[in-house]
This record gives structure tokens, C-alpha cells and sequence, in this order.
């Protein structure tokens, strides 16, 4: 196996259309509280920083499961379970640390430029942001809540409303609500991933909820995240004013419906799962942009 394909192979690549697509709803919420004049450089920046921040996370995290044993142990899906690349080339573990830290600093540096640029106010969403990158394996996942709410606030919170604010320099509502769409998404996406790795990561004292309160308990979470994720979007728009385009995110409810009912009624049969896990990938990726194309329309 070439060098680029091990180095490659932790950062996950088919899975790196979700930063972008957060990333997008931020610079849609400064579009619109902007009126279109925004930096689109920055907002390059801001996408480049939320792929970095994702690229560091899944390196260190196919790092640190190899490194405990876990990916020995794990029975591998399409969808969850890592890439399979260090079990198969233990030489290349290396090569996934050096990938997480190098993601990392770049996440820094891209954030040491918007505190110049836009103000200090940042660096709490930044510093946090770096800080649930690296310990999200080894620590976070020991914590059944904070398992469950860490992507979320990764993706959701930070990305989008950090974008906002590096855009526009201030902090915004519709920033907030925006950030709610992938915030219970994406804890949905690690959520359901997590039920066909619920023997392996008992083994290392993995405490996440399908461990704890078992996978049909989890699934009611998973299926009440959905509901607070559409939610979210209609009380955006009857509330809070959002633009009506907002409500194009609903579209995604074909997927999510079926989905949210074979978590309730293949939640511990796997096999039959699978496909759900896919429909859970697609609303997870589709949601966020479609909220955002509904910002960008200016009629």
C-alpha cells in the first residue's frame, strides 16, 4: 500500500463532506444577516478550518482505537468502525498521529487569524473546538452524556456558529438556531454508529449510551433528536423569522423517517440496521445544506 493511501486512509475521505456542508450553514446565516456582502475568502477559510478540525478528529481517533486494541476487536461496517487502515498496516500509525496533530494546528492557526481579524470573542468556541478534537477518544467517550453531545457541539455549535462569527464578527440568534440543525444531527450520526460497536467498545470501558441503557433505549434518543431537529427549523422560521426557504431542510424527513423507525425496529439487529445508517449519513449531510440554500435565496 502506497504512503498517500496510508495517510489517507485514517483521514476517512468519504466521510468529509459533513464539514463543509456545516461549515456552509454558517457562511449561509452571515449571508443573510449580511445581506450578501460577505468575505469570501474568509468564508474559504472557514470551510478549509471545519475540514481540518474533522480531518484531525478522525485521524486521532483511528490512532488512539488502534493504539487500545479496539480496532482488533471491532466488526467493521461501511459506516462505522474506522477505515480498517491501521490494523491492516500497523506501520502507518504514525502516520494517523502526525495527520490528527498536523489538522490540528492548521484548525489553530486558521483560528489565531480571526481573532485578529474579528476579536477574542472567538477563541472560546476555537479553544474549546481543539480541545473536544483530542480528547474525544480517550476521554469523552467514557461519559454517556458527553459521548452523546460532543459531535453535536463540534459540528453544530462551534462550526456554524464560529463560521458566523468570523464572517460578521459578532454573535448571532440565527446563528444559534441554524447551529441546532447539525448540533442534533450529527450527535445522531455517532449515536447510531455506535450500535454495532457496542461489544468491542465494552471492552476497552467505553460508557457511551448504547452500552449503558442498551441499543432500543438509545434508538428513543436517536428518534427524539430527529424530531428536535425539524423542530428546530420550523420554530426558526414561525418564530424567529427565518426565511421560508429555511423550511426546503424539512425535505430530508423522507430519509429520516425510515430511519428513525428501523433504529426503533432493528436496534439490535444490525445487519438489518445498515441501511439506516446510510439514511442517517444522507440527513446529516443533505439537512444542513438545504437550510443553508434556503438562507442564500434573496427574493
Amino acid at each position: 500500500m502506497s504512503n498517500a493511501t496510508l495517510i489517507l486512509g485514517p483521514m476517512r475521505p468519504p466521510f468529509l463532506i459533513l464539514a463543509p456542508a456545516c461549515a456552509l450553514a454558517g457562511i449561509s446565516v452571515a449571508f443573510w444577516r449580511m445581506d450578501g456582502q460577505i468575505n469570501w475568502w474568509f468564508a474559504i477559510l472557514c470551510i478549509l478550518g471545519a475540514v481540518a478540525a474533522h480531518i484531525s478528529v478522525n485521524a486521532l481517533n483511528e490512532y488512539f482505537d488502534f493504539k487500545s486494541g479496539l480496532d482488533a476487536r471491532t466488526q467493521r461496517t461501511p459506516f462505522s468502525g474506522g477505515s480498517g487502515t491501521l490494523p491492516a498496516n500497523p506501520q502507518a500509525a504514525g502516520y494517523a498521529l502526525t495527520t490528527g496533530i498536523i489538522g490540528l494546528t492548521l484548525v489553530a492557526a486558521i483560528g489565531i487569524l480571526f481573532t485578529f481579524q474579528r476579536g477574542w470573542q472567538i477563541l472560546p468556541l476555537g479553544l474549546l473546538g481543539m480541545l473536544v478534537i483530542y480528547i474525544y477518544t480517550f476521554w469523552l467517550l467514557k461519559f454517556p452524556l458527553l459521548s452523546l453531545l460532543s459531535p453535536g457541539l463540534g459540528f453544530g455549535t462551534l462550526v456554524v456558529m464560529g463560521t458566523d462569527f468570523a464572517l460578521t464578527g459578532s454573535y448571532s440568534l440565527t446563528g444559534f438556531l441554524v447551529s441546532l440543525v447539525p448540533f442534533f444531527l450529527v450527535n445522531n450520526l455517532l449515536l447510531l454508529n455506535q450500535f454495532p460497536d457496542v461489544e468491542a467498545d465494552r471492552t476497552i470501558n467505553r460508557r457511551h449510551y448504547p452500552i449503558t441503557i442498551g441499543r432500543k433505549a438509545s434508538a428513543k434518543i436517536f428518534v427524539a433528536f430527529y424530531s428536535l431537529t425539524y423542530l428546530a427549523i420550523v420554530m426558526g422560521v414561525l418564530v424567529f423569522r427565518l426565511p421560508y426557504f429555511s423550511l426546503l431542510g424539512l425535505l430530508t424527513l423522507v430519509l429520516a423517517i425510515p430511519a428513525g423507525l428501523s433504529a426503533l425496529r432493528y436496534a439490535d439487529d444490525i445487519p438489518n440496521l445498515l441501511p439506516a445508517l446510510g439514511q442517517n449519513v444522507l440527513v446529516n449531510i443533505l439537512t444542513p445544506v438545504l437550510v443553508a440554500i434556503g438562507l442564500f435565496i434573496r427574493i
